[in-house]
């Protein structure tokens, strides 16, 4: 199967015929193979130490935001390879493709994207917080607010 972006649309070859498929409509059927986490139940698998909490937001976020204590931070554009168990770049928190990953954005769509991207490398229990970070904040669950620079 080979995928090209054509005019913000993503499109999809299969078996000789070609489908396009808008944005919320991807989001849509990537979710539906998804068993997204909330995130209290995020935070107490993480406590745990059943779940490896990612957060891919970038720089400026983090900044801005702050951090979830314990949560590795990996970008996006590093996602796959720094999660990939078989991969020369991998974090070495990302052991096995047994690891239970849920991954983590600002408010919870370009995570789904990103979970669907980690199962293709067979990490299978990858999933996504529901609502980002703005939800484990408004949950008030732990988070490292950022130092005022001066």
């Amino acid at each position: 199967m080979s995928e090209e972006r054509v005019a913000g649309d993503v499109t999809t070859e299969r078996v000789g015929t070609t489908e396009r498929v808008g944005i919320d409509e991807l989001l849509e059927r990537v979710r539906a193979g998804i068993d997204r986490i909330d995130p209290r139940a995020a935070h107490e698998a993480y406590e745990a130490g059943d779940a490896l909490l990612v957060d891919t937001r970038y720089a400026a976020l983090r900044q801005r935001d702050g951090l979830i204590p314990g949560a590795l931070v990996v970008e996006r554009n590093e996602l796959e390879w720094r999660l990939d168990p078989l991969g020369s770049h991998r974090a070495p928190e990302a052991d096995s493709h047994d690891l239970r990953v849920v991954v983590l954005c600002n408010e919870g769509y370009a995570s789904s994207l990103a979970v669907e991207s980690l199962r293709r490398l067979g990490l299978h229990r990858a999933t996504d917080l529901v609502g980002g970070f703005q939800a484990w904040k408004a949950a008030g669950l732990p988070v490292l607010l950022p130092t005022p620079a001066g």
